[in-house]
């Protein structure tokens, strides 16, 4: 992956000059880990939008800033030193890819993900991802408003039941304990803070490729987005 902060290939109104392949969803879709394989399969960097969010609300949260404080946050935001290396994710130089995968901060993110100074804070943060050969990039916002010129856009979705049982299984994995009530209701509360915000809600654009993978595997998922790119570009 590239680190957070370069000088990128996307310029300032979203346009691109390397491929870049979009994937948006919900929570619990499953985008991170397809667009991680869709970026492997073509030796593309791999951005995952939705932990820059995790970073920002995490480092505020040390900071000791209120995160429903939009000024505040932004100005973390604005600071943050970021690098992603493999499977480390290096905050200030210490590696927090455990820690930004706690669910409260992934609520905490969701929160702050609302606030118009944040999102512009990481606007070109994200952006400095494009770098040659290509992208990948998985988000909420990345065909609508960080990359609309990208040459692929997918908006990945599944039930929301189906996408709590995803996650209760990997947390079941891990050994966190937790109600799969608890967490549906989670997941449907972060739909509906992410579908209904006034900057960039969460909704597929005019010309994304709409894929619910409800019934579908993770294989089956990677491959129809492979066949699809590379029919783009012929």
């Amino acid at each position: 992956m590239s680190a957070a902060g370069v000088s990128g290939s996307a310029g300032s109104d979203g346009s691109v000059a390397v491929p870049v392949i979009a994937i948006d969803g919900p929570t619990a879709s499953g985008k991170g880990t397809i667009a991680a394989r869709v970026a492997a399969h073509f030796g593309f960097h791999y951005l995952d939008s939705g932990a820059i969010y995790r970073i920002a609300a995490l480092a505020a949260m040390r900071a000791g800033a209120d995160i429903s404080d939009e000024s505040a946050v932004a100005g973390v935001a604005q600071r943050l030193a970021v690098v992603f290396a493999g499977e480390q994710v290096l905050l200030d130089g210490q590696d927090v890819a455990a820690d930004i995968r706690q669910e409260a901060i992934g609520n905490a993110a969701s929160r702050i993900a609302v606030f118009p100074l944040v999102r512009q804070a990481l606007l070109e943060r994200q952006r400095a991802f494009a770098q040659p050969p290509g992208l990948v990039a998985d988000g909420r916002d990345m065909a609508s408003v960080v990359f609309p010129g990208a040459q692929l856009k997918v908006f990945l979705t599944a039930s929301a039941q189906e996408r709590a049982q995803r996650r209760f299984k990997q947390l079941l994995e891990k050994g966190i304990s937790v109600k799969f009530e608890d967490l549906l209701a989670d997941l449907q509360a972060r739909d509906a803070r992410d579908t209904q915000r006034a900057v960039a809600p969460l909704k597929p654009v005019a010309d994304s490729w709409v894929l619910d993978s409800s019934s579908l595997d993770i294989a089956t998922v990677v491959s129809a987005i492979v066949q699809r790119f590379e029919a783009l570009r012929g």
